[in-house]
């Protein structure tokens, strides 16, 4: 059995339109999100083995707001990445990490979750997943695999979701008007 934690970044910075897309870090909202999904991680006690993340800046920045002593492998397909690209990244994991987080962008982890989970499992978690997968969100999924190499749709079970709203509601969505 393993476990894989899904992290999106958390609000990116627009302020300077002249910033590349990589390289724009986190708005102050982003660092708020960014800062509770990482005290949710320590106080919900899920800890990995292995992080692996895109190294785009406000992925940077959201690992550094989040507070957790992590020390990513940085990998520069997981920019923007697609479900397939990711799950390519996730077969080459050498080593047997039980628990590994991936940080990264949507559309491309949501998408993972859905590829991923079964599909004739019908529970309020992939709901919630199905809505909305804001950033700063975490999802864990239990995976009924004994190598990373054998990472197959159908074959996980999401266990955990959490939103930076469901932790603080001014986190929630901005209000227009």
């Amino acid at each position: 059995m393993k476990h894989l934690g899904l992290l999106r970044h958390a609000k990116s910075d627009w302020d300077d339109l002249a910033l590349r897309d990589f390289d724009r870090g986190l708005n102050n909202r982003g660092r708020r999100g960014a800062a509770a999904i990482g005290e949710h991680i320590r106080s919900f006690g899920w800890r990995c083995d292995m992080a692996i993340a895109s190294p785009a800046e406000r992925v940077r920045r959201t690992i550094e707001a989040s507070g957790l002593d992590l020390e990513p492998r940085w990998d520069e397909r997981l920019y923007l990445a697609d479900a397939a690209t990711l799950i390519a990244v996730l077969r080459e994991i050498e080593g047997d990490p039980r628990r590994v987080l991936l940080v990264g962008h949507n559309p491309g982890l949501q998408e993972l979750v859905f590829r991923l989970a079964d599909p004739n499992v019908d529970d309020e978690l992939l709901e919630r997943a199905a809505e909305k997968f804001p950033t700063a969100t975490l999802a864990v999924l239990e995976c009924d695999i004994e190598s990373w190499a054998d990472l197959a749709p159908g074959c996980a079970r999401l266990v955990h979701f959490a939103r930076p709203r469901d932790l603080d509601p001014e986190l929630g969505p901005e209000r227009v008007g």
